[in-house]
């Protein structure tokens, strides 16, 4: 097999090799830490879903963003930025914070059907997420949680991705244990699982039948096909996450995956553990991550409510500007698949859903 049929560039990593090349890990500038202060200043209390770029200047960072989508568009597909000092500043203020550097980074996407542009992700308790998100029942009668459900519980996250380009999550408060972010090059399992076996990859570039079960209001169809690996460009995209595959499976008039369909799965996450990184959020640290070419998952935590360690990040969902062109049969999960334009995120009751 020629080189010409593996992905090529920075996105090709693996977690030995990235630790010890943190070419992702960035700190604010003084003076975007001096704007971000003085925008503060300057909005005094107002809500934070109406900052933009204008009521939010920040002279003189455009070179810095460019350099951070850069590297999430064209390098590892990751970057952690660090510098903030979250102590500093209230809730609300961190709010206003988050929101107006994400503006600056790109488009803010809904996140669920409630039409959330910002999610707090904590523990919120036994039940809250089901209420939120839904939950059904497995073939053992056994509780079947969605996947936004299991994100506001304190248990682990498998690899998985979310449906906007760039994921962001600034650390507000760490949990006492546990915690530990997880990430993986999916362009890496890609290459591995075409060298290792091509007749499973062949698999997962072909649809999968998934659930839209407690993502979105006002979907016309409840299930849709889509393939785990698809190509435009030369450039990968990988839309997964194991949760919608196995709802889809609990309803009835779905194709049924074959066994090896659900080898070439267990492949893939096992791949992804294999060559994957951890790396634990210090408060203050914020971690943007290109779902196209990049798996992330979450060890299980546990808080500490006296000693100030109950943890707590605040998640944006974001279109950038720079996005790569998705293959067109991506439009029936990302709406608009040409390179640069908004796409993505949760469609709105009032929003018809992509057929």
């Amino acid at each position: 097999m020629s080189s010409a049929d593996y992905l090529q560039g920075a996105c090709v990593w693996s977690g030995v090799e990235i630790q010890q090349n943190p070419r992702w890990v960035k700190v604010f500038p003084p003076a975007v830490l001096d704007g971000i202060d003085a925008a503060v200043d300057k909005l005094g209390e107002i809500d934070w879903s109406e900052v933009d770029r204008d009521n939010f200047p920040l002279p003189g960072a455009d070179a810095f963003f460019d350099d951070v989508r850069d590297e999430l568009e064209n390098g590892s597909g990751m970057v952690k930025i660090r510098g903030l000092d979250v102590s500093r500043y209230s809730q609300q203020q961190l709010r206003r914070i988050w929101y107006g550097l994400g503006r600056h980074l790109g488009t803010p996407m809904f996140q669920n059907r409630r039409g959330e542009l910002m999610r707090e992700i904590k523990d919120e308790g036994a039940g809250v997420g089901v209420k939120l998100y839904g939950a059904t029942v497995d073939a053992a009668g056994k509780e079947f949680l969605s996947s936004g459900a299991r994100t506001l519980s304190p248990g682990e996250l498998r690899f998985h991705t979310d449906r906007c380009d760039v994921v962001g999550l600034l650390c507000v408060r760490q949990a006492s244990e546990g915690g530990v972010s997880k990430l993986a090059s999916s362009a890496t399992v890609y290459n591995e699982m075409r060298r290792l076996r091509p007749d499973l990859h062949a698999l997962l570039c072909a649809p999968i039948p998934r659930s839209r079960f407690g993502e979105e209001a006002g979907g016309q169809h409840v299930t849709y096909d889509l393939p785990v690996f698809g190509v435009r460009d030369g450039k990968l995209t990988s839309h997964f996450s194991l949760t919608y595959i196995e709802n889809a499976q609990l309803l009835s008039g779905v194709r049924r995956l074959t066994g090896s369909e659900h080898e070439a799965i267990r492949m893939m996450l096992e791949l992804a553990q294999k060559h994957c990184f951890e790396m634990r959020f210090a408060p203050g640290d914020i971690q943007l991550l290109n779902n196209h070419v990049i798996y992330h998952g979450r060890t299980a935590f546990k808080d500490d409510v006296s000693t100030g360690q109950d943890r707590m990040l605040m998640r944006l969902w974001l279109s950038v500007p720079n996005s790569r062109a998705l293959p067109e049969d991506h439009a029936v999960l990302w709406g608009d698949v040409s390179g640069g334009m908004p796409h993505g995120g949760i469609a709105q009751p009032a929003t018809p859903c992509m057929s």
